[in-house]
């Protein structure tokens, strides 16, 4: 029998923000806390954070709930985050520079040494090396800074990093800890065995003795450490479970276990994920292959770069606006026949151009040009770059039997639609699906400690809020247009 009083944490570390919240024995959301994330670009294609800047945060939102009365019930916490992040730690657990971010390119000559070096690294990843993975990152480092990287003692992906100062130094508390779909994302695991690689290792010049140890998204890792819980009021003792890159545990938060399942995120990145339970891989076209939060499950998605941070960044920067109110604006907003388009490769491309050199770009624009009419090109381009990847995951045997819509761009009713349509696909919105990776590591928390419940109870469906199915007469007006986008690409990637 649950006990009314559990509560489970999960936390969701973003690039733009972090989020925390709280979940009780139901799986409902009971409490909820955030704060800031900025990034830093000191060159063209970098993309850096502080990991003091995570902690920072996390502190902050952790302080929030310790007013609230939720806090003191946890009984477990789970983790999930932003995927591939280099977090570079030396001996004394101090970071040694910056971490290098999903969205950096820097690393694109690293990528083309390593697949030399380790021809059969497709096969053993399921994926093509790409500047934002984690291992070219690493041996850019050794290249370019190689003080730095003779102090690296290990190597942690960002939410691991809070993880590591999170947990208590007593025996059988693992400080260095990861699971399998986050750490899929570095390319140093062989994603079918779910185990290190030590040939791509050995290519970056680290064993794997310089990597975390592996578990399942719903195994325990350690403990909070005693003080941290006094710090914030809460039990002593609590276990931290190993959770899940944002992806999968955003899956896992909207009830994505079976296969053929499958979602649309719409974050600072977007991704199309559909579940499997064995192994493929389509890497040739640029189509991503991992382990799934959970055992004996893998997924299958295809990646862009820029998403909801497209919006983000024509708000904050051409029209100096609140989103929100000018997303209002859209529902009463009609486009004109001469609309301007928009690329919207902001921080390059992975799915399916594999371009860390891509640029944005608006196209057509003229006098009678409104804001709210590239505000509308800049959800259409995004829009079309996701289609370019569902077809490129289509195009690899793999398609999802219902497709639900998760993250923080999912909030507008007019963005759902306008995926279906171009998308020409039915897609539901269920409760929650704008926290959808904190409510997964929730509730692989929950999965964790409540072992005699079924996976499908814990981690079920939400209550839906909407179906959004294509409206045949748009969508022949967005393949028309979604054609001239196509065009714009291939005719201007040479110029990038």
């Amino acid at each position: 029998m649950t006990n009314d009083n559990t509560n489970y944490l999960g936390l969701d570390l973003g690039t733009s923000g972090i989020k925390v919240i709280i979940t009780n024995a139901q799986g409902d959301l009971v409490d909820s806390a955030s704060a800031p994330l900025t990034v830093s670009r000191p060159q063209h294609l970098f993309s850096e954070q502080s990991p003091a800047d995570w902690w920072n945060a996390f502190n902050t939102a952790m302080k929030a709930l310790a007013k609230r009365p939720h806090l003191a019930q946890v009984k477990g916490i789970g983790l999930s985050g932003q995927m591939h992040g280099a977090v570079a730690i030396d001996v004394n657990d101090k970071v040694i520079r910056p971490a290098i971010l999903w969205n950096d390119g820097r690393s694109a000559e690293q990528c083309i040494e390593l697949e030399t070096l380790v021809k059969e690294s497709r096969e053993i990843t399921g994926n093509l090396m790409m500047p934002g993975f984690t291992a070219p990152k690493l041996l850019w480092m050794k290249q370019h800074e190689p003080e730095n990287f003779a102090k690296v003692n290990k190597v942690l992906l960002p939410k691991d990093y809070l993880r590591m100062l999170m947990t208590s130094k007593q025996s059988g508390s693992h400080r260095y800890a990861s699971d399998m779909s986050d750490s899929a994302g570095t390319m140093w695991l062989n994603t079918q065995t779910r185990s290190w690689d030590a040939s791509i290792l050995k290519a970056c010049d680290l064993t794997e003795a310089h990597m975390p140890k592996l578990f399942e998204g719903s195994e325990i890792t350690g403990h909070l450490d005693s003080s941290l819980a006094k710090q914030w009021g809460m039990q002593d003792n609590i276990p931290i479970i190993a959770g899940g890159g944002d992806n999968a545990a955003g899956a896992v938060g909207v009830g994505l276990i079976k296969p053929g399942q499958g979602m649309l995120s719409l974050g600072t990145s977007g991704v199309y994920f559909v579940v499997a339970d064995e192994y493929s891989a389509k890497p040739e076209i640029a189509v991503h292959s991992f382990c799934h939060a959970l055992p004996k499950r893998w997924h299958l998605m295809s990646v862009i770069l820029s998403a909801a941070s497209c919006l983000q960044w024509f708000a904050d920067t051409i029209v100096e606006q609140d989103l929100g109110e000018l997303m209002e604006q859209l529902n009463s907003f009609t486009p004109e026949a001469n609309s301007p388009y928009f690329l919207p490769y902001l921080s390059g491309e992975r799915t399916p151009h594999n371009n860390p050199n891509a640029q944005g770009a608006f196209f057509g624009l003229t006098h009678s040009t409104s804001k709210l009419s590239m505000l509308h090109a800049v959800l259409e381009g995004v829009s079309f770059a996701f289609a370019d990847g569902v077809d490129a995951l289509h195009a690899s045997g793999t398609k999802a039997d219902e497709i639900a819509l998760i993250g923080g761009g999912t909030k507008s009713d007019y963005w759902r639609q306008m995926l279906a349509d171009v998308l020409g696909l039915e897609l539901t919105y269920r409760l929650g699906g704008d926290v959808g990776p904190a409510l997964g590591a929730a509730r692989l928390a929950q999965v964790a400690l409540e072992p005699q419940r079924a996976i499908e109870d814990i981690c079920a469906q939400p209550e839906l809020v909407g179906t959004y199915k294509p409206n045949q007469q748009k969508r022949q007006y967005f393949d028309n247009r979604r054609n001239k986008y196509q065009q714009l690409y291939n005719n201007t990637k040479n110029l990038f």
